[in-house]
């Protein structure tokens, strides 16, 4: 999935150079023209990174990167300036910032900030998260992208194992039919909303016992889809898991 960087500048000038560069380099690019926006786009869009002016109107960058700091998922914020003193920079850092730019900048340098900070999070995520998840009867093998259901091996489709996949690193969370496009198809592929009712009655058809009485993965009517957080147990499956060579 291609990353998502929150773009928080007022100056328009520089956000229309940065944007067009910032798609062709791979990323899925967000603007926000002010603090009060880029905290709200930060909350709606779950950016991967954000690239965050000091001086914006109706919050400036320091008070917009102490709020994401306060939340729960962490959101790796390069600050932009046009101050140049070491002080400046500084105070950026202490608050929580990964890295600092001075206007102007060199924009390939930029990006190769991103790109390194995004596969730093990414490896310490990586290093940090369990190698499988375990739902009474069901088992999900990230690394080697397997499935189980009572010990019998379960084929998916690469789309219906990422599906099921961020919704169960998630249970809990729900999830739009708009945000699962955006997080698991890309926001630039041309799908219909409704491939995820699709895939979500795919995957119900094969991991759920009674796919008409889901346990798993939850419908929240007029919002989207979750994965329950605690699914109930079921009477267990005589014979171990199959398929696992």
């Amino acid at each position: 999935m291609m990353a998502k960087i929150l773009v928080a500048e007022d100056d328009e000038s520089l956000t229309s150079f940065l944007q067009p560069m910032l798609k062709r380099a791979g990323f899925q690019v967000v603007i926000a023209r002010d603090g009060e926006e880029a905290l709200a786009l930060a909350a709606a869009e779950e950016p991967d990174l954000v690239v965050l002016d000091v001086r914006m109107p109706r919050l400036d960058g320091w008070e917009v990167c102490r709020e994401l700091r306060k939340r729960e998922r962490y959101i790796p914020v390069i600050m932009l300036t046009a101050l140049g003193e070491t002080a400046e920079k500084v105070k950026g850092l202490s608050i929580g910032a990964d890295h600092y730019f001075t206007k102007p900048f060199d924009p390939h340098e930029l990006i190769a900030q991103i790109e390194a900070t995004l596969r730093t999070v990414r490896e310490s995520q990586e290093a940090r998260r369990p190698h499988r998840l375990v739902f009474d009867r069901l088992e999900i093998d990230l690394d080697k992208r397997r499935v189980w259901i009572g010990g019998q091996e379960v084929q998916l489709t690469p789309t219906e194992f990422n599906l099921l996949r961020f919704l169960a690193e998630q249970p809990g969370q729900v999830f739009g039919r708009e945000t699962l496009l955006d997080r698991v198809w890309g926001w630039e592929v041309a799908v219909d909303s409704r491939v995820v009712d699709k895939n979500i009655a795919e995957l119900r058809r094969k991991l759920e016992p009674n796919p008409s009485v889901p346990q798993y993965i939850l419908t929240v009517r007029g919002v989207g889809y979750q994965f329950r957080e605690h699914p109930p147990s079921f009477p267990p499956k005589l014979g171990g898991r199959k398929g696992e060579q």
